[in-house]
């Protein structure tokens, strides 16, 4: 485990992606990350391009940011941040870091990520100054093997390797993810209970991944 924040930091927990859509699993992996890391808060942060993703968003950046909003209302630790989506452009952890370490240096930060991306950090835009800014936390499903921190020694140099103390979180196995999500609704089937209800609502009142949508994400009559 992290040494505790001293009494006047703030644990935050940054969770970053596409969230196209969000879904119970995103919800349940946030909060499994709250009772064990355990964090203050957790800082949802959608992505306005994502930088290992070649394809646009099915949903506009407002309709993402509304989604997050629906799904995490009346959570009082979680938070929707959209510093990357007024940013634009291509989303660099690392930037994002960087910004909110500026903005509220009151905050200690926490990185929530899988353990499919720990294994892909080393490509990402400077790795090392990420592993300086923030806590790794890295969540792996329950029959999963343990998580391996050796990527980190591509990382960062030998004398700050043992200087980082990345924290291991565990999560039931919930087999959800955004693109079955939409694959589900652009064949007219139901997503009732993969995602809130406020959330299922919204794709449906704006046919949201309907295949009667063009490129711009007009629906069509």
């Amino acid at each position: 485990q992290p040494p505790a924040p001293t009494p006047h930091m703030t644990a935050i927990g940054l969770f970053g992606g596409s969230f196209d859509p969000v879904h119970y699993g995103h919800l349940l992996l946030a909060e499994c990350c709250l009772e064990q890391v355990p964090l203050d808060e957790v800082w949802w942060v959608p992505a306005a391009t994502p930088p290992h993703k070649t394809l646009h968003h099915r949903a506009s950046d407002e309709d993402r940011r509304e989604m997050l909003t629906l799904a995490t209302a009346g959570h009082d630790r979680f938070r929707v941040e959209d510093c990357e989506l007024r940013r634009g452009g291509v989303s660099y952890t690392v930037e994002t870091l960087e910004e909110l370490s500026e903005r509220e240096p009151g905050n200690r930060w926490f990185l929530l990520m899988g353990a499919d991306t720990l294994a892909d950090l080393p490509n990402w835009r400077a790795p090392d100054r990420i592993c300086e800014l923030a806590t790794l936390v890295v969540v792996a499903r329950a029959g999963d093997a343990a998580v391996d921190f050796g990527v980190l020694d591509r990382i960062v140099a030998p004398e700050r390797r043992d200087t980082l103390e990345p924290v291991s979180v565990e999560m039931p196995l919930i087999g959800l993810s955004s693109s079955a999500i939409r694959e589900r609704v652009a064949s007219g089937r139901s997503i009732r209970y993969r995602t809130p209800r406020a959330v299922e609502a919204l794709i449906e009142a704006r046919k949201l991944y309907s295949p009667n949508r063009d490129a711009e994400g007009t629906s069509i009559p």
